[in-house]
């Protein structure tokens, strides 16, 4: 199954244009099964969806999952997830992450075999150190296989990421950030005992690079064993 994430900073890329058609482009070029979004709300009032319900239905083959908290926004904090036409979907949840400026994640099973978490972590290390271990305490205890996407705001290769240490490995597949010129392996994905990672990389095209100031990530994950 491939998995992307994709910090879409509202829809406002490089060129200071607000362009939902131009966001969605680059996720139709992708080719993921299911894809994790990050900024996918604007900040102000009842945070209405950057990229719309009736966008995404009109211009793509994904379905939202039901994960916002009122009937405007397409997620929670900002995350929310697509996935394909005719995966089968349960148990969307959104999960609370402690620190000084809202934070949360979203949660999702796929096909009855994989769990999808999407984050976008705080600016402090302290504040996305404590998010990583109430994320990782909330998800112990089940036994799905669990992918982690998302912007972990980290620009350390090694340190922040102790909580996932005992259950997880932690995978950078590139550069994902300034998207001008990558600097930066903000963009993350983490996976559980019971999942491999098969391939991995950055979406790094004409419009990639322009759409937003992150660069899409994606990951192609296989049940161990097959």
């Amino acid at each position: 199954m491939k998995l992307l994430t994709y910090n879409m900073r509202k829809a406002v890329g490089l060129d200071r244009r607000r362009d939902a058609h131009r966001i969605m482009d680059v996720i139709n070029h992708a080719g993921a099964d299911v894809v994790v979004l990050q900024e996918a709300d604007r900040r102000l009032g009842p945070r209405p969806a950057a990229l719309s319900h009736r966008l995404i239905e009109d211009e793509s083959d994904y379905v939202p999952v039901a994960l916002a908290g009122n009937d405007v926004s397409l997620g929670s904090h900002g995350n929310a997830i697509l996935v394909r036409k005719g995966l089968a979907i349960a148990a969307a949840t959104r999960i609370a992450l402690p620190g000084l400026e809202p934070r949360g994640a979203v949660s999702v099973e796929i096909a009855g075999k994989l769990r999808v978490v999407g984050v976008h972590l705080g600016l402090m290390r302290r504040h996305r150190q404590r998010q990583l271990a109430a994320l990782s305490e909330t998800l112990d205890g089940h036994p799905m296989p669990t992918a982690i996407l998302g912007d972990f705001n980290e620009w350390s290769a090694a340190l922040g990421f102790e909580a996932l240490h005992d259950d997880y490995t932690l995978h950078a597949p590139g550069r994902s950030f300034h998207a001008a010129r990558p600097v930066a392996a903000l963009d993350r994905v983490a996976l559980s005992h019971g999942l491999e990672l098969r391939d991995a990389g950055v979406e790094e095209t004409k419009q990639s690079k322009i759409a937003s100031d992150h660069l899409p990530v994606w990951a192609e994950v296989e049940l161990s064993g097959g």
